[in-house]
């Protein structure tokens, strides 16, 4: 059901600081047009941390009938550390018509592997739409591990794993655990090669932001087992996914869609603006892949004095 290639797409946000909806709307038709499979709206990179719960249903409708009108698939990032919240945004991400939902382990709570297994039982329990479970511990401190999700794979309504976990041992120990009652994605870019060689069914990419359509050929070449291709396809593109990250994210993928002229505003705080010393290594790797020509690049140093 769940497989390929989905963007987890930022939320764009006017000189005032408010939701832009006509660059969010823009935003996701770049995406269908460069062979995505899906959108992930309100997650990490979305900044889902400091949209207030107005704008989170707001960019919950916007992304469906937007996604809707181009058959992309929408999986709503839903996490929360409150298992209750996180029931409830599962049930608003539904009535809008959501496909799925994105659920990241519990933060700061810190629970143990049993709150972990009850928390997502009792979301899958309740949820209207199938639940994509998200491990990613530099973000939560709480590690997701193998034999959790393999007693989770048993629950129908579970039907994937993003994991950022940056184990492929643990990755590969996942895969093989849960055979193909769970869908497991990357969560890291650059080791979307080899999560897929293992067995991975896709990725949710912060790095198709900005080149979807490279992104989506280096996962549609691993689906159909080429893999000399997609081997080629990510060192192809292993440079631009290292520099999505060389700040906390999104700050520099929301850097770089300004740069190239997909304007989607500033990241909120506690997040800041990109230093001067990662923009000029950005700008070089953007001036890399031609997506900022030297006159651009030259232009973009002037403005940001």
């Amino acid at each position: 059901m769940f497989e390929g290639l989905y963007t987890a797409i930022v939320t764009p946000f006017n000189e005032k600081g408010e939701l832009d909806r006509d660059a969010l709307e823009r935003h996701i038709r770049f995406q269908a047009e460069n062979g995505v499979r899906g959108i992930v709206p309100c997650g990490t990179t979305g900044e889902n941390p400091t949209l207030t719960p107005q704008e989170h249903l707001r960019v919950f409708d916007i992304t469906i009938q937007e996604a809707k009108r181009h058959n992309l698939q929408v999986i709503a990032g839903c996490g929360s550390n409150d298992t209750r919240k996180a029931i409830d945004l599962c049930k608003a991400a539904s009535v809008r018509g959501a496909d799925a939902a994105l659920v990241i382990t519990p933060y700061y709570n810190k629970p143990n592997q049993e709150g972990l297994y009850q928390h997502f039982m009792s979301v899958a329990d309740e949820s209207d739409i199938p639940v994509m479970l998200y491990n990613v511990p530099s973000r939560t401190n709480v590690n997701l591990l193998p034999e959790t999700v393999e007693r989770l794979s048993y629950h129908e309504n579970i039907v994937a794993l993003k994991d950022a976990s940056g184990s492929l041992s643990q990755v590969q120990d996942v895969i093989f655990r849960v055979n193909e009652r769970l869908a497991v994605f990357s969560g890291e870019d650059d080791l979307t090669y080899a999560i897929m060689a293992v067995g991975g069914r896709g990725v949710v990419s912060v790095t198709s932001n900005v080149v979807p359509r490279t992104m989506a050929d280096l996962v549609e070449a691993m689906l159909d087992n080429k893999f000399l291709v997609g081997q080629e396809l990510s060192r192809k593109l292993n440079k631009i996914c290292n520099a999505m990250f060389i700040d906390t994210n999104p700050i520099p993928v929301k850097a770089a869609l300004n740069m190239i002229g997909h304007t989607v505003g500033a990241t909120r705080l506690p997040l800041t603006e990109l230093s001067e010393t990662n923009s000029e290594i950005l700008r070089d790797v953007l001036c890399h892949y031609q997506l900022l020509n030297i006159k651009s690049k030259q232009r973009n140093r002037l403005f940001s004095k």
